[in-house]
């Protein structure tokens, strides 16, 4: 998780607006709830009444819900209210402007009037309670002294105040268990019938509610999905820019490889890594911006909501987090070891597939295909079970998520049923609270969806950091030189040896020998001698291990990457073609070079023959690797795109070898012209192709056997003999110790 916080620093500022949005987006989700509980409540119990006390009252009725208080709470329900005997059918009480805006007023004023608006509401209705106190009333007055027609409010006028608080005392006494929901929801059914009883329309009144209500919660939906979306483009942009951003870096540290790194992660591995493992980040970084930030806001604000709608019911809340908690942990636990496990699979069956590919006409040569088919089918299966198992125990999530949240329903509502049967919660409360639940089960339930990528993210992660992090053996200097403005292109190996990294004996040892420019350098040997890892060398592909390598007087060690091999023209033993045209190929070292430098490379390399042939001639399409042309042209290619590069030191690394006798003869004839003021190095297997160079070097197991001309080796060095008797006829060898023996009499004459 480390690194891929590491990988989202950079886009600090925007994850702070993701987190603002998601903010957002969050009151939106956890505000609609609490809209839906005011309409079951209050919409649709309360007729659309939300008012703790009346704006506005009749006269009579305010003067019997005065006759349950004491005269200072009297006086101070009258001070917030004015008379008003135009606006309703009757004459009215209206609660003062400045009050209705005082909501600690408001607070203060049904704190006062609650109960008795609640009793005036049970005597008006008739319940059992106050029929039997009417009855006790009646009873304490003598005969004759009530009309007929008397009504407990005219009782209560007859009596003094003192025994009327008395009677509020000991009605309070008997509801000292009923909870404060019931007062207050008497005290709004009162508020209901007292504007009813001024002739306000009741059911205009509802409807208003519900639709002022309704148009608030589709504004907060749709403000909810704007933002939604917004956070969807931003975390998307991030999740491709850090994508982007990480190939791009991967990339960079690749091509900066040695030989040594690309030894050590196989190229299989590096495709994997620089496309599945970082498509794998970028999709977690998503969703960890979309999803994982979310959610701990929905919760903790689900908490909140929860606590301000019913505290009793909470501790289902704990239960839920708990439960899923165990059921993540669980699958961690089982899960987690088997994506690192995947990775490799991966890895091993794009190593296959990769083969098996560019392997393709060996196969088919040898009627390999039976093997090589059982060969994939293995690692396809190994990767299939290994996902199947992955998968499978997924999939065991989401049912039991979902047993969970169906369970936490039922528990709330028998809760919650409960509770409304006490008188402890209405209806839209435990609604709200089902919802909320429901809110906070998904954050976490989200969480977990993100568990199921986490783990393989975390794994792509340490994959592509390996790779980041992975310190090359070949560096360039803190400070280094600078070769002079016109280079010679004088080589010098200076008793260089070397050995492979991790190996225990030397690969080449004391080589020591000097390339001049105008001349032609060749080395020979046996297979396995060390020509190609001698010229690996110089542009630096490994250092040498001991000694220097040095271009005009400068250690290659002491310039950059860059400029040194910026002065070499390199033709691998394996011609290498890039996809595009037969012009972008011969022009890739020299990009500005003009259509006649192109020719005239493609002239030298003896490759005119068989492009002229071409329909498009220079603009012919090469496909990737070069598979669409042969062998030898190939190898034509790649020495043009040498020459046009214009290098002061030529490499060679066996770069004939697929040429024809007369093709090899003419090319060597022009380039021989073309590189009269460049040093020319040429490692070959075929006598014939360095039979006129001025300097052999004869390669023996790592060691210099010999160093010399054509002539000079035949006659003094064993090793080159025998090369030269295995490809050259009794004539051509004596010729070649004629022709030494001649310069040695003309020497001593």
């Amino acid at each position: 998780m480390g690194k891929l916080f590491k990988y989202l620093g950079k886009y600090w500022k925007t994850v702070i607006m993701i987190l603002a949005v998601l903010v957002l987006q969050a009151y939106c989700d956890l505000s609609l709830p609490a809209y839906t509980s005011d309409i079951v409540n209050i919409g649709i119990q309360q007729g659309g009444v939300d008012d703790k006390i009346p704006n506005a009252i009749s006269t009579e009725e305010m003067n019997k819900v005065l006759l349950f208080m004491s005269s200072e709470n009297q006086q101070t329900v009258q001070d917030a209210y004015e008379k008003d005997t135009h606006t309703y059918d009757k004459e009215a009480y209206v609660l003062k402007e400045s009050i209705q805006e005082d909501g600690e007023k408001i607070d203060e004023l049904a704190d006062i009037m609650g109960l008795p608006m609640m009793m005036t509401e049970g005597f008006e209705s008739g319940s059992d309670l106050t029929k039997q106190i009417e009855e006790q009333l009646k009873a304490n007055i003598p005969q004759g002294m009530l009309p007929e027609d008397a009504t407990v409010f005219d009782i209560l006028k007859m009596m003094p105040e003192e025994q009327v608080l008395q009677l509020i005392d000991k009605i309070k006494e008997n509801m000292d268990d009923m909870p404060d929901t019931i007062v207050e929801q008497a005290g709004i059914s009162y508020v209901k019938t007292a504007y009813g009883d001024l002739g306000m329309d009741m059911d205009q009144m509802q409807i208003r509610y519900l639709f002022r209500t309704g148009g608030k919660m589709m504004a907060l939906a749709f403000l909810g999905m704007a933002a939604s979306v917004v956070v969807g483009l931003m975390a998307s942009r991030v999740g491709a820019s850090a994508g982007r951003d990480l190939r791009g870096k991967v990339f960079r540290k690749v091509v900066g490889f040695s030989n040594n790194e690309f030894d050590h992660f196989s190229t299989a591995s590096l495709i994997t890594r620089s496309t599945n493992d970082i498509q794998q980040i970028q999709m977690l970084m998503v969703m960890l911006l979309r999803i994982v930030l979310y959610a701990p806001i929905l919760a903790i604000g689900g908490v909140y909501q929860v606590f301000q709608t019913n505290v009793s019911m909470s501790w289902i809340i704990g239960l839920a987090v708990v439960l899923i908690a165990m059921v993540v942990l669980t699958l961690f636990v089982v899960a987690m070891p088997k994506f690192k496990i995947m990775q490799k699979l991966v890895d091993k069956l794009n190593l296959v597939t990769r083969e098996i590919l560019t392997g393709l006409s060996v196969i088919r040569a040898f009627s390999t295909e039976k093997h090589e088919e059982e060969r994939f089918d293995m690692a396809n299966k190994d990767l299939t079970k290994t996902n199947l198992f992955v998968n499978r125990a997924m999939t065991f999530m989401m049912p039991v998520m979902m047993v969970i949240m169906n369970a936490i329903s039922v528990l709330i509502v028998w809760v919650g049923a409960h509770g409304i049967n006490d008188g402890q919660m209405q209806v839209g409360d435990m609604m709200a609270f089902i919802q909320y639940t429901m809110q906070i089960i998904m954050g976490f339930l989200m969480l977990c969806m993100i568990s199921i990528m986490l783990p393989r993210a975390a794994v792509a992660a340490e994959r592509v950091d390996e790779v980041l992090t992975s310190e090359n053996i070949i560096r360039d200097p803190e400070q280094p030189k600078a070769l002079p403005e016109h280079t010679e292109g004088v080589l010098k190996f200076d008793h260089v040896s070397f050995k492979y990294p991790g190996a225990d004996e030397d690969v080449l040892c004391d080589i020591d020998f000097t390339a001049k420019p105008g001349q032609t350098t060749a080395i020979i040997g046996s297979t396995g001698s060390g020509k190609s890892t001698l010229v690996n060398l110089i542009p630096r592909f490994y250092d040498v291990t001991e000694g220097a390598i040095t271009l005009d007087g400068i250690d290659v060690r002491e310039m950059t990457q860059h400029d040194l091999r910026d002065k070499i023209g390199y033709v691998p033993q394996k011609g290498v073609l890039f996809s595009g045209n037969i012009a972008s190929n011969i022009l890739f070292g020299n990009p500005d070079g003009s259509e006649e430098e192109m020719v005239e490379a493609a002239e030298i390399a003896q490759a005119t023959e068989f492009i002229d042939t071409k329909p498009k001639k220079y603009e012919s399409a090469i496909s990737q690797g070069g598979t669409n042309v042969s062998g030898g042209q190939k190898q034509r290619l790649s020495i043009a795109r040498a020459i046009a590069k214009h290098p002061k030191l030529f490499v060679f690394d066996d770069s004939f070898s697929a040429l024809d006798y007369k093709t090899d003869v003419a090319l060597r004839r022009a380039l021989k012209e073309k590189t009269e003021n460049s040093t020319v190095l040429i490692v070959a297997q075929r006598i014939s192709t360095i039979l006129h160079a001025e300097q052999i070097i004869v390669l023996d197991d790592g060691k210099v056997a010999g160093i010399g001309t054509h002539q000079e080796l035949l006659k003094n060095c064993e090793v080159y003999q025998q090369i030269a008797a295995s490809q050259l006829s009794e004539e051509e060898l004596k010729a070649g110790m004629q022709e030494e023996t001649g310069k040695e009499e003309n020497s001593n004459e």
